[in-house]
């Protein structure tokens, strides 16, 4: 196991967020980064239409919650550039045992993810011919039922509206596509 404590301990801090409550310390052959307690993270940044592929956690959830720090203090404190931290969450994932297909597609996300970015989206030229590869590869088999999901999620949302409306209760998320 590429962490030095096997166990991700977190607290709820809302629906969506989650802070690290002991710090998550990853060691490689060159690299030690410490997640600090208190760093908050939303675990796997997925999108909604695709967490039947790609759940919001899983035995990937430490090196998600690695990525997400080296994304923002890592890349702000210098410790990596967007485009290496992309390349250490994919490597964590393979460290920790994700299956090959799983991690390059996750891999593949946050790269989509960086394009556009100020900040993350330094270098995403470099990574485009692999990017572009996957997303071929991966499209019909990951579009057409995210797109059937997408659809599902607009009705329910509509109808979660509507009741609400006619009972006199709303929800502030009702058929959003948060994450």
């Amino acid at each position: 196991m590429p962490f030095e404590v096997g166990d991700v301990v977190v607290r709820r801090l809302d629906d969506e967020h989650w802070a690290v409550v002991e710090p998550l310390v990853y060691r490689g052959k060159r690299d030690r980064f410490v997640v600090p307690a208190g760093f908050p993270t939303d675990f796997a940044t997925v999108p909604r239409v695709v967490v039947w592929l790609v759940p919001r956690f899983g035995r990937y959830t430490a090196a998600a919650i690695l990525h997400d720090w080296l994304c923002t203090e890592g890349i702000a404190g210098g410790a990596v550039n967007a485009r290496q931290a992309d390349g250490v969450f994919r490597r964590v994932m393979r460290e920790s045992g994700v299956p090959v297909v799983r991690r390059w597609l996750m891999w593949c996300g946050v790269r989509w993810g960086a394009f556009g970015d100020p900040v993350r989206g330094e270098g995403w030229w470099r990574s485009a011919p692999g990017v572009l590869a996957i997303s071929l590869l991966a499209g019909p088999v990951v579009v057409p039922p995210a797109v059937l999901i997408a659809v599902a999620l607009l009705v329910y949302g509509a109808a979660e509206r509507v009741v609400g409306a006619l009972t006199g209760s709303t929800t502030q998320d009702a058929g959003s596509f948060r994450t």
